[in-house]
């Protein structure tokens, strides 16, 4: 039929599928979007370029506007192209490393991490996964893009998903979406721990047959059983916490929750450099502020990121007497507070304990999520005493106050601006955001103060 993949949701028997026409058709329809755009001048974003949708017919023999391949006839549209190719230009991604990414090489398969029905590829370089989406999935997103490009210029260290393009294709009477996102964990190095935490309790246990794979993903009840908190010293901590506090405001400004935090640990040994399969093809991180150690420290001016080899770009981190190298990112945001999520809610909380389930509203989502990550997942490494670490200890507290102050709840004159963001699905709400971003008390003493683009 020509629905099975509408909504996202790939029904068994289509692996083979998927590996074959599908993944060829998805790589040439993006180097064919790619290369589309090298013939359009780079000028400013524009709001009307968030709601474009580009569509072209690509046959197999070819026609004046495409190139002929050796795969079946289908249909490529690309959201919001000039938006997502600036996305790429702030993480430094040149046109032509994203479509060698992109082409040069099959897609990798990889496992599904999470409850969704979504399949996940990454390209042969470690650099880019490509993830299936929900047609709801895809339409969020869309109408989500001028906050997250406000949001990217304020702030590009961000644990949020690094979106770097959306399209849909149509082949062989199969419809499928895709969102082309940053690669959280390496897989040049190999993770003896990986998690999916929510910061709920209720069901936040691996199941069995996720724990007979050979890389399982843990959760939340998981963790407490088998870690006691990863330590960091203060300044890491202090990085990683106040990073973490922002992102979740945006999201809770949005009415997104449901999100979690995907961790990778690799326990470091005395062998410097422990690979995995692929190390060898990994010559150095592409993207700027893609590893997890560039998301939340130094600063916004750096030129280059400095990735070294043999760590990847991971946060170092104790548990007990084990180093360890931390991965992590923020993933599945594109989920709305919406009138299903309300009433889920509401009958879990009659029959549970309503604090512990993972839907719940916005705000006590990321207040309990940050609590979670902030006290048991985090913890920080007591400084120690003596004149050098008191010399330290004011720029620490510095970084307290400032984070902090992220925490603090909105002022009165925020709050209508906050509220302004509820109905994601109103009309003209585009412009409401744009409008109110503008306002000189909305703008953040980090962030940018024109709408121009630089």
């Amino acid at each position: 039929g020509s629905t099975f993949l509408e909504n996202g949701c790939i029904p068994k028997g289509l692996g083979n599928l998927l590996t074959s026409p599908l993944t060829w058709a998805i790589q040439l329809g993006i180097g064919y979007a790619v290369g589309n755009l090298s013939s359009k001048p780079d000028r400013d974003v524009l709001m009307q370029d968030f709601s474009v949708v580009e569509s072209v017919y690509l046959p197999s023999e070819g026609s004046t506007l495409t190139p002929a391949h050796h795969y079946p006839d289908f249909r490529l549209k690309t959201y919001a192209p000039l938006a997502f190719r600036y996305f790429r230009e702030l993480f430094g991604i040149k046109p032509d490393d994203y479509l060698y990414s992109m082409c040069n090489e099959p897609l990798i398969e990889l496992s599904n991490p999470g409850a969704s029905s979504s399949w996940f590829y990454l390209t042969s370089d470690d650099e880019f996964i490509i993830k299936t989406v929900q047609h709801k999935e895809a339409e969020f997103l869309q109408k989500l893009l001028p906050g997250y490009y406000m949001n990217l210029n304020q702030n590009p260290r961000t644990l949020l998903p690094k979106f770097y393009g959306l399209y849909y294709i149509n082949c062989g009477g199969v419809n499928v979406r895709v969102v082309v996102m940053n690669n959280v964990l390496p897989c040049a190095l190999k993770m003896n721990y990986k998690y999916d935490l929510k910061g709920s309790t209720y069901k936040r246990r691996a199941n069995r047959k996720e724990r007979l794979k050979s890389s399982p993903t843990f959760k939340d009840l998981d963790f407490q059983e088998m870690h006691e908190g990863l330590h960091f010293d203060a300044e890491t901590y202090n990085a990683l916490m106040k990073t973490l506090q922002r992102d979740c405001r945006v999201l809770e400004s949005f009415k997104i929750m449901d999100y979690s935090l995907l961790l990778g640990v690799h326990v470091l040994d005395k062998k410097v450099g422990s690979r995995g399969g692929r190390g060898d093809s990994r010559r150095g991180q592409k993207v700027l502020y893609s590893t997890a150690l560039e998301s939340i420290q130094g600063n916004a001016k750096d030129p280059e990121p400095v990735v070294d080899d043999d760590t990847m770009g991971g946060i170092p981190a104790k548990h007990k007497d084990e180093k360890l190298l931390i991965f992590l990112g923020i993933i599945d945001i594109l989920q709305s507070y919406r009138f299903i999520k309300k009433v889920e809610h509401s009958w879990k909380a009659l029959v549970y304990d309503g604090d512990t389930v993972s839907v719940h509203r916005p705000n006590f989502y990321a207040d309990r999520f940050l609590n979670f990550m902030g006290t048991t997942v985090f913890k920080k490494i007591n400084a120690l005493r003596g004149t050098s670490s008191k010399r330290k200890r004011g720029s620490l507290y510095a970084a307290k106050s400032a984070s902090q102050e992220v925490l603090s709840p909105l002022r009165p004159g925020e709050e209508k601006r906050t509220q302004s963001m509820d109905h994601l699905d109103g009309k003209g709400y585009v412009e409401r955001l744009y409008a109110l971003s503008f306002t000189p008390s909305s703008v953040s003493s980090e962030g940018w103060t024109t709408g121009r683009v630089e």
